[in-house]
């Protein structure tokens, strides 16, 4: 049977840690964690499951994941965030697949739970995600904190695997305002740096078009209350974006 490595990522992740790695014990032949000096008990949680634990500083989630799959001892590697974990489905499949690995990567669905509720619509369902890969084969790329796992040639083969990896997003409201400002902040900054422009025509037409593609279009209003409050959040988002973008546009000028 293949070894096979799952790379963590965490920063003060004691609500989460232990679930994820719970999840999959029974497939992993190292459960590598990377942390970035977490304050809280993230590193006690983990060193009670035994894993191999690395502290390393926090630069950016893509160099944060590239760093984890460079330190994986395995070929084979599984990528998850510390809120995440395997459904019954999806952990069955992955053992199947270890017995003989017919690809250089798998994709699956990710089913995010949101305050309790399973979102299906809004444009979170099916989330799918490439996430177990042939390690020399892939690398994270995309913009901060908007991270992506790719295949590095289209020759590469990539399966798809059934069940859903089960993603605990926001216990709360607050907990998802609080980080689209902190991820909006990020991602105009890397806009700007990416020399991309904001306008006041952007800043008044994104939030409108993204909340009407996700709750008509992605059919938002089918998820109930929190359909469409993540609908609203969502615009609100590309509000933020484009204005803290506008922001920095207008500080380069003075």
């Amino acid at each position: 049977m293949i070894k096979l490595t799952v790379a963590i990522i965490t920063y003060n992740e004691e609500k989460n840690i232990g679930r994820c790695i719970s999840s999959v014990q029974s497939i992993a032949d190292e459960i590598l964690v990377v942390d970035s000096f977490s304050t809280d008990k993230t590193e006690s949680i983990c060193n009670g499951f035994g894993v191999r634990f690395i502290k390393n500083t926090f630069i950016g989630y893509i160099e944060q994941k590239n760093f984890a799959l460079d330190q994986s001892t395995h070929e084979y590697v599984l990528s998850l965030d510390a809120d995440e974990a395997l459904s019954p489905d999806l952990l069955e499949m992955i053992k199947k697949v270890k017995e003989n690995f017919l690809f250089d990567g798998y994709r699956f669905n990710r089913l995010t739970n949101y305050s309790g509720h399973w979102v299906r619509y809004c444009g979170w369902y099916p989330d799918t995600k490439l996430r177990l890969v042939k390690k020399s084969k892939s690398m994270w790329r995309g913009t901060n904190p908007h991270d992506i796992l790719e295949m590095n040639s289209s020759n590469d083969q990539v399966g798809f695997l059934k069940g859903d990896l089960l993603h605990y997003s926001y216990e709360s409201i607050s907990s998802h305002v609080n980080q689209t400002d902190k991820f909006t902040t990020i991602a105009a900054k890397a806009a700007f740096f990416a020399g991309k422009k904001s306008s006041l025509f952007k800043i008044l037409s994104r939030p409108v078009l993204k909340f009407s593609r996700d709750y008509f279009f992605k059919l938002g209003f089918l998820d109930g209350r929190y359909g469409f409050i993540i609908c609203f959040i969502n615009a609100l988002s590309a509000m933020l974006k484009y204005s803290k973008l506008y922001d920095l546009q207008l500080a380069k000028k003075i």
